[in-house]
Order: structure tokens, then sequence, then C-alpha cells
């Protein structure tokens, strides 16, 4: 079995998703292999995309697979029924689906196809890893809960229902902190959920982007994108030879350790060590391969999400409204102190921090004038084209506080850890680097940060 394993077979039964195929040729050779199923591997592929959106428990996911038609294998004592949630939680932490056969500590490459990639797999763990106590339904799902957070004290908005004597049912959002005493001294009252809702659609009335001030800051960001491109070529050739390096060493220890070189705990770790370089270094890789392509079209998605979005936020059913919330906002802060009237303060996220956030306040202003005076609104419109063509037309400041104009050309690096640039084009990608190259090796630790689309 030991021999089997370290040329990349599979020992026992494959595990859900694959099957075990046996070939014998004219002269009575045997070949034994392990192939996808063809009825259960997409639904396994399903089950990780979608557990890494991070928008499922493991019992609903159990429960919509099952109802897909995901059910296990039977055997000759046990018949085949649908997927429950154990079965679920092992496939989901099963690094067999992502093409490493895993053998007495050790993992070996397998020859099997994979049905998940390594991004997607290192995601799932993080989730899995973030819910070790457990899960919950939530008691009142609402479009809005957890991007609503209290401005006092940072706890998330919680639904209580408060019941009158005539049996009519008022929803209002209180801060989990006041309510659980962890924060006695915040000042948010329990607001109207309805009042919440109402005062977000006029937040998105107010930051919509005239067609002008759209024009002119796409045409900005795309002279960015074209200068950055000009960067890649060298970049991308370091990666690829730091690549083969570490699969040469990879494949050296392997060799070591069949030849009885080197103990098995040693292999272990240092294992351990390459795959997180080889994580990191592949990840860089795709991003230079994947930053480009479709880079031009998901930058006008995202512009497009938010020139009439007001309108199209009002008119949308509850599922779309979260997802343009969490594709625009990191977190929506509300203030509701006695003294104070209602306020909302949201935190944009990628790339809308980076290109929104230095002309937030002209948007506010053209859109409070747009429908009456025409020659202020004019005159913003005009300030707004200003701001954008000197903040994102002679380089790029680091400084999210300052947004000072650089007198000279754009010298920011991709890679470099102070770059807006790269800000803005992770954002659009949904991809961030794990590390700045010239640190990779001395670094290794991973970051994704994934990008909520609609």
């Amino acid at each position: 079995m030991g021999e089997k394993i370290k040329s990349g077979g599979t020992v026992g039964r494959a595990p859900l998703g694959y099957i075990n195929v046996r070939h014998v040729d004219e002269k009575g050779r045997e070949d034994r292999t392990v192939v996808p199923d063809p009825e259960r591997a997409p639904l396994i592929k399903l089950a990780f995309k979608e557990y890494a959106t991070g928008n499922w428990t493991l019992v609903d996911l159990a429960e919509h697979l099952a109802a897909c038609g995901l059910t296990t294998r039977s055997t000759p004592k046990i018949s085949s029924r649908p997927i429950t949630v154990s079965a679920l939680s092992k496939v989901l932490g099963n690094s067999y689906y992502k093409g490493v056969v895993h053998y007495k500590d050790v993992d070996y490459p397998g020859n099997h196809e994979p049905l998940v990639s390594e991004e997607t797999w290192n995601k799932v763990q993080i989730i899995l890893a973030s819910k070790v106590n457990g899960e919950r339904n939530f008691k009142h799902p609402h479009f809005l809960k957890s991007t609503v957070y209290c401005a006092y004290c940072g706890e998330r908005l919680i639904i209580c229902n408060e019941k009158k004597k005539n049996s009519t049912v008022y929803p209002y959002f209180v801060c989990a902190g006041r309510h659980s005493k962890r924060h006695p001294e915040c000042k948010t009252r329990a607001v109207l959920i309805e009042v919440v809702e109402n005062k977000i659609e006029e937040f998105y009335d107010t930051y919509q982007l005239p067609p002008e001030v759209r024009y002119m800051l796409e045409s900005q960001v795309q002279g960015i994108i074209a200068a950055e491109r000009e960067k890649y070529s060298e970049e991308l050739n370091g990666l690829k030879g730091q690549k083969a390096k570490l699969e040469n060493k990879r494949q050296k220890l392997l060799e070591a350790h069949y030849n009885n070189a080197i103990p098995i705990d040693l292999l272990k770790s240092e294992q351990q060590k390459i795959a997180k370089e080889l994580a990191a270094i592949e990840h860089e890789i795709r991003i230079h391969n994947t930053t480009f392509e479709g880079l031009t079209e998901n930058l006008q998605l995202s512009l497009d999400m938010i020139e009439d979005c007001g309108k199209y936020y009002r008119n949308a059913d509850n599922a779309t409204k979260r997802l343009l919330n969490q594709a625009i906002f990191k977190k929506i802060y509300v203030s509701n102190a006695e003294d104070d009237e209602l306020k909302i303060e949201p935190q944009f996220r990628a790339p809308y921090d980076q290109i929104l956030e230095p002309i937030k306040d002209d948007l506010a202003k053209i859109n409070r004038t747009k429908q009456t005076m025409s020659d202020r609104l004019q005159q913003f419109i005009e300030t707004a084209k200003g701001h954008i063509q000197a903040i994102f037309g002679c380089g790029l400041n680091a400084d999210n506080n300052s947004n000072f104009i650089e007198n000279t050309s754009n010298q920011s690096k991709f890679f470099g850890q102070i770059s807006s640039s790269k800000n803005i084009l992770v954002g659009v990608t949904g991809f961030e680097p794990a590390v700045s190259t010239t640190r990779m090796l001395r670094d290794t630790k991973l970051r994704y940060t994934p990008t909520a689309k609609l």
C-alpha cells in the first residue's frame, strides 16, 4: 500500500464523488484507477463552491445538496441515503478533493483528478475552523443583518420584535453590545427596521455617479491599469523560477524518504513548509495570469452598479438588496443616540473604498443639487472631475487620510506595500497578492480577500 501511495495511487475505496474503476486488457493485465463519479462529482464541486462563500451553515448546505440529489454510495449492508451533516463535514475537510493523498501523516501528490482548486479548499478550511463551536440558524432573518453595526461600540445590530397589546408586532434593530450588557455605556437606542431601510435607500440616492463623473473616473483608472500591465512580465518570470525550485526540492525530499534517508517527522514538517510557499507563489502566478483577463469588464460592472443604483436598489427584492450591500459596503454604521438624529456611515468595500472615498463628498453635493440648481450642479461636477484628475491622474498616494497629489509620474508598484493602485486592482479583480515577491520566501502566509460579487 505504501508503494501504491508513493506512485500517486489510492488505497481502498475512493471518497464520495469518485468511483473505483477496474480495467483488464487483452493480455489479462489489470489496471485499477479512480475517476470522478459523473453523478456525484458535480455536486461535490458545488458543495465546496457554495460553502466557500461563507453564506451557508453545514446543516443548510447538507439539506440543499440532498435536495439536489447528492446521496451516499450503497454498501452490501447499508443502502444509499441523502448526505448528512457529518458526511458533508468529512467531505469538506478531505484533502483528497484537491488532489492530495494523505497517508500516515504524510501528504502525497495523487494521480486522480482534483475536484476543487487549492485556493477554494484552503478557504473552506478557514471557514470550517472559524465555526468549531457549532453553527446555528438565525431566528430573525433580514437582508440587512451582518451589514449594519452600531456606530458607538462597533457591535452588530440584531433584531428584536416588540409586541403591543393589540397584537401588532414592531421589529426593531438594537445594538447587540447594549442588549447583552457587554457595552452598557453604548448610546444607540432601538430603531425601527423600516427607518433604517429608508435611510440606506436615501444614501444610495446620494452617492450615485453622474455619467460625466463616471466617464472621467473610469478613464483615469484605466490609465492606472495600463501602467501596471507593463510591470508584470519580469515579475512573472521570477515567480515561475521560484516555483520550479520549490517543486524540485519537494521531489528530492520524496526521493530521500523513499530511500529511507530522512525520518517521517522531518519529511512531514518540510512538506508543510514547501506547501505553504508553493501555495503563495501559485496564488501570485494566478493573479499575474488573470488580473488583466476581464479586468476592464469587471471595472465597468463595478461602476455600473453605482451609476444608477438608487433606483435599482429601491425596486430590488430583499435577496438582491443583500447582495448589493455586501458588494459595495464592508459595514454600515448606525448611530441613534437620544440627542442626535438617526445617522448612517457606510464603510466601502474594495474597489469602492479606493475609487469613491476621495470624491464621496463631491458626489453627495452633486446628487443633492441634481433637481434644483443646474449651474451649481455643473460647478460641483467640474470640481469632482478636477479631484479625480488630481488624485488618479498624477500618481497615487497610499495614505488614505491625505489624498495628496504627487507631482511626479506614477511610480507605484503593484506588489509594493504602499501602492494604492494595487488596492484598486485588487478590488476590481477580487484577489490580493499574498506578499511582496521580494519577501515571499520569508513570509508565506496566504491572504485572500474575496470581493462579494452580484
